[in-house]
């Protein structure tokens, strides 16, 4: 061990010094503690005003590579850094090398506290002996991100410098008896070859912060990036590190923020591009990918998914979060005005993926595929993107029935969003104009083969057929049918090629949907019962009471054949045929 005293200028002229991460935020700011730092900022005045030297007992800590991490004394550390920025700055103090040595304390606790510590040193603040506070006039400057004001450590720096210009603001000369006379001063003692874990930080600190699990995947995060050079080429203001607690944290603020946290927020983002990227990756396979998929949508701070992020969803990450901040800051966000049945987003589907608890394989999906319109198309055609999210709200919501007759969605399991992702990325080529996309593209994809299969039929109808479009949205946006329209198609004559669709007769049955199959049984509504009796009238392995729930009419429809029996569908579709012939003719 070595033991030696300093000033706090000689502390900073001799090694870089970082609050560690593993530290607590700064707390002898904090309101409650205002008495406490007046008091203690009292003591260093009577030093100074006087000329005599106080002794701030000891400071200790471990060095690596020329940084000294402090294990003690970080609250004394940070009200002397701030008290010595309000000397160099109070008396016009233009020495770039004393500029240059300051910086040198920072903070990584958290990235914001240490952009604020730095920006004290390159913007310009005015010290009025006259004004009550110096805060304001920081929170008003272009510099300051609103997002800070969130950070306690900032709140109680910003309260601290108000606490040291009410001190000080009558003394002179602050700079030479800190820096020349040395006036105040402390032992340091730094502990060598020690080993200082974060278990040791924190046994010996009583008063350590645990890190919430966005505050860990980020350091690890820019670390990652910084040991593999994914940012070499940006400048430090346009780095991941700056951004992540400058404008995107903002951006959270403004229009995402819940509990007074943006934190949740984050991870509910990151995680989910994780997830699509794992899908279209080539990090895991088979079944560990699977696995994985299930973990991260169970679990948005699963502890090791830094281990996932790779140079190309690094890059998905920043782009996405650039995306989405300049299309809110141009108020151009295009929203969804169709219906998106159980999935229905609450403004857009960001708020969804930010704020949303337990959020679907579904919604994800959906989101991916918003995400992918955005970055492919420069220009948002309101027109078009709803018609790309309209094939992808098909796809995923496709009438798939359960035992107890809830029409589940397709996407409820990893592997199934898998395949959703996948179908998404492939379609995504052409999601600038879906229809004339599916109309004359293959789709390789083997997910969803029906119901694709299907889009690409109406995506034939509607660039041959244009003056369509308007009934096969309404015939899709039907309760019943729900985007699944090959039997209203066919009960408008179609077979094989869509030249044998009668429009005129196809009208009249989207028609009877709207009118008889769109909302749940009503007793005002005998319709259903009529059809309802007729279907009770089939015999399945010795029962009658086969279809007694809402979905059951659609059952036979939507299943496949071998489901229920060749006879069985085959009976049913007529019977439906014969009832949609009825209502026709009402």
């Amino acid at each position: 061990m070595s033991k030696d005293i300093y000033s706090f200028y000689e502390l900073v002229q001799s090694y870089n010094v970082k609050i560690p991460i593993i530290q607590r935020d700064y707390a002898q700011g904090r309101k409650r503690n205002v008495t406490i730092c007046e008091n203690f900022l009292k003591a260093l005045k009577d030093s100074i005003v006087n000329d005599k030297t106080i002794n701030l007992d000891f400071i200790y800590g471990n060095v690596e590579y020329e940084v000294f991490l402090p294990l003690d004394g970080q609250q004394r550390l940070t009200t002397l850094f701030l008290l010595h920025w309000y000397a160099f700055v109070k008396e016009n103090n233009a020495d770039d090398f004393a500029r240059i040595n300051l910086k040198k304390f920072s903070y990584e606790t958290r990235l914001s506290s240490r952009r604020f510590c730095e920006a004290l040193f390159d913007n310009t603040v005015s010290i009025d002996s006259s004004a009550e506070t110096i805060s304001e006039q920081i929170l008003d400057s272009k510099w300051f991100f609103i997002s800070w004001k969130h950070d306690s450590t900032i709140r109680a720096m910003l309260r601290t410098i108000d606490i040291i210009h009410y001190v000080f603001k009558d003394v002179d000369n602050i700079w030479e008896s800190l820096v020349k006379r040395k006036n105040i001063v402390f032992h340091l003692l730094i502990l060598e070859n020690f080993g200082l874990s974060d278990d040791l930080y924190i046994k010996m600190n009583a008063r350590g912060r645990l890190l919430t699990p966005f505050e860990n995947l980020k350091a690890e995060m820019q670390d990652k990036s910084t040991k593999n050079g994914w940012e070499s080429s940006r400048n430090e203001i346009d780095k991941f590190s700056y951004k992540i607690d400058g404008r995107w944290t903002h951006f959270l603020w403004q229009n995402f923020k819940k509990n007074n946290s943006v934190d949740n927020a984050h991870m509910n983002f990151i995680t989910t591009i994780v997830m699509a990227k794992l899908s279209t990756g080539q990090i895991l396979k088979g079944a560990e990918r699977i696995e994985l998929i299930r973990k991260l949508n169970e679990n948005n701070s699963y502890q090791e998914l830094i281990k996932y992020i790779d140079e190309d969803t690094f890059n998905y990450i920043y782009d996405s979060y650039e995306l989405y901040c300049d299309l809110f800051d141009s108020d151009s966000s295009p929203l969804l005005t169709i219906d998106m049945w159980r999935h229905e987003p609450e403004k857009n589907l960001l708020y969804q993926i930010f704020l949303g608890t337990n959020t679907s394989y579904t919604h994800k999906v959906l989101f991916f595929a918003h995400t992918e319109y955005l970055r492919r198309n420069s220009t948002i055609d309101q027109t078009k993107y709803e018609e790309w999210m309209r094939v992808v709200r098909n796809i995923v919501s496709r009438a798939d029935l359960t035992s107890d007759g809830k029409r589940s969605d397709i996407v409820r399991s990893p592997e199934t969003f898998y395949g959703a992702i996948n179908l998404v990325n492939e379609l995504a080529a052409g999601c600038g104009d879906i229809y004339a996309y599916l109309s004359v593209n293959p789709v390789s994809s083997a997910f969803a083969h029906e119901q694709v299969k299907e889009e690409i039929i109406k995506s034939k109808i509607l660039t041959n057929t244009p003056d369509n479009k308007e009934l096969i949205h309404k015939t899709e946006d039907n309760e019943l049918l729900r985007g699944r329209i090959t039997f209203a198609l066919e009960c408008a004559n179609y077979k094989n090629s869509i030249d044998e669709i009668d429009f005129d007769l196809l009208a009249k049955v989207q028609t009877v949907f709207e009118n008889y199959f769109n909302k749940e049984l009503e007793s005002s509504n005998l319709e259903f019962d009529k059809l309802r009796r007729a279907l009770l009238t089939i015999e399945l392995n010795g029962s009658y009471c086969y279809y007694n729930y809402w979905w059951s009419y659609w059952y036979s429809v939507c299943l496949k054949v071998e489901q229920v029996g060749r006879h069985v569908a085959l009976v049913n579709i007529y019977l439906w045929r014969l009832h949609i012939q009825k209502c026709l003719n009402l």
